[in-house]
């Protein structure tokens, strides 16, 4: 890249922000457009905000020195320029598509007929009254306007987001129910002993979970939710509604300028897409035949592109090893509007984590140790003397040494004393 290379960067979340801070850091520059009147700030800790942890300028990140806010409603390939909704036009010479994801909205009966019957607008373009999404800082600071002690929330989804929904909201001092079609809770990330202890968190909030529970209806007569009917037809009464039901990478803009999109942007190892000058990164790429949905790999990429774009020969993203981790903080520590309430005293931090294969095949080694008193759980999958993946539940001090470990793919020491060490020090985050 020389130095009067202009890059414009589609997207002011954490993978953006983090591009332009690394490119800068190179001897680069790039122009960020974000369409959120927030500053940037990183999506990952919005739990905490919702829970009262965080005021919202804690999780905000450093602004990057160029950063337009503005839509983007389009890219014309051919003459390199990006279109925004209020009418101006942004040249380019490298465009990066750092859009992020968006919520998935399941197709619950009520969700829009209701709205558009009552004259809020077609179906589709806004969520009814009380009915939130929760992804973006507008989604986190409505919830945290309708909350109250008392108030009677339904949390659709038991993922790690609405997981971390639900517990947010019980601090609060709402009345949650969670409602989870499969069989347990994040059953994508757990083992059925880990995602019991979850559970039990939960439950001992005062979270009312239902797993393979499906919801069919949000009721919303006037454009206000009221209720949340079951597939078995029982009905739920509800002053609050939370879709977590995941999310899908944003790809519109990539797929109306005619680049190769499956899953998500479909880019290479040096995170280009089909078009050699655009790149892509984070939640909306796919690499590899992966979709991480991730902030771990969005680092990672955004890395990776800017020391390419720097100039650097080498510079490649091969894929990341991921883990995903959870941290629920004690209600003792709040510090935003739940520090006075019901989340002034409570529980004691909660953590989780799960990496690599958390299913042992035939001949693997699994070690697994339980402590029922302090509701902690710690199990690694061993294959041909490497570990190869964990889930680990509870008050953590291992999770960074596993990792380590993990990542590094070295051999364990045969007589298996380290990894057991490695089990119980809670020293070694």
């Amino acid at each position: 890249m020389t130095s009067n290379t202009r890059v414009v960067v589609i997207g002011a979340g954490l993978a953006g922000v983090r591009l332009a801070r690394r490119l800068g850091e190179l001897g680069g520059s790039a122009l960020v457009v974000g369409e959120e009147e927030h500053r940037p700030y990183n999506r990952v800790l919005l739990a905490e905000v919702l829970a009262g942890r965080y005021e919202p300028e804690v999780i905000s990140l450093p602004a990057p020195p160029e950063l337009v806010r503005a839509k983007v409603t389009g890219i014309d390939r051919l003459a390199r320029t990006v279109r925004c909704a209020d009418g101006t036009e942004i040249a380019y010479d490298t465009l990066v598509l750092a859009t992020g994801s968006n919520p998935v909205l399941p197709p619950l009966r009520g969700l829009f007929a209701d709205l558009h019957r009552a004259g809020h607008g077609a179906p589709g373009h806004e969520l009814p009254e009380g009915v939130h999404a929760f992804r973006t800082m507008d989604d986190c600071l409505g919830l945290s306007k309708a909350v109250r002690p008392g108030v009677r929330a339904v949390v659709v989804g038991g993922g790690l987001l609405g997981v971390s929904a639900a517990r947010a909201l019980a601090v609060r001092g709402a009345q949650v129910v969670l409602a989870q079609q499969a069989e347990r809770l994040m059953e994508r990330q757990l083992d059925p002993s880990a995602s019991k202890l979850v559970l039990r968190h939960l439950r001992d909030l005062g979270v009312e979970v239902h797993t393979e529970c499906r919801v069919r209806d949000v009721r919303c007569p006037g454009g206000a939710v009221r209720s949340v009917e079951l597939a078995d037809g029982y009905a739920l009464d509800a002053d609050l509604v939370v879709l977590a039901c995941g999310v899908r990478p944003r790809t519109g803009l990539a797929e109306e300028a005619g680049l190769a999109v499956h899953k998500g942007v479909l880019v290479d190892d040096e995170l280009r897409t089909s078009d050699p000058h655009i790149r892509a990164v984070g939640d909306c790429v796919q690499h590899a035949g992966t979709v991480y949905g991730l902030a771990a790999p969005a680092l990672e990429q955004a890395d990776a592109l800017a020391e390419s774009l720097a100039g650097g020969t080498n510079a490649r993203y091969t894929g990341t090893r991921s883990l995903t981790r959870l941290t629920l903080t004690g209600r003792d520590t709040a510090t935003g509007p739940a520090a006075t309430g019901p989340a002034a005293t409570g529980p004691a931090p909660f953590d989780l984590a799960a990496f690599g294969e958390t299913e042992p095949r035939p001949g693997d080694d699994v070690v697994q140790l339980t402590d029922a008193t302090r509701g902690t759980y710690r199990k690694v999958v061993v294959r041909d003397d490497r570990l190869v993946g964990g889930v680990l539940v509870g008050e953590l001090g291992t999770v960074g040494a596993l990792a380590r470990a993990w990542e590094g793919a070295e051999p364990l020491p045969t007589n298996g004393a380290p990894l057991l060490h490695l089990l119980t020090n809670d020293g070694g985050s």
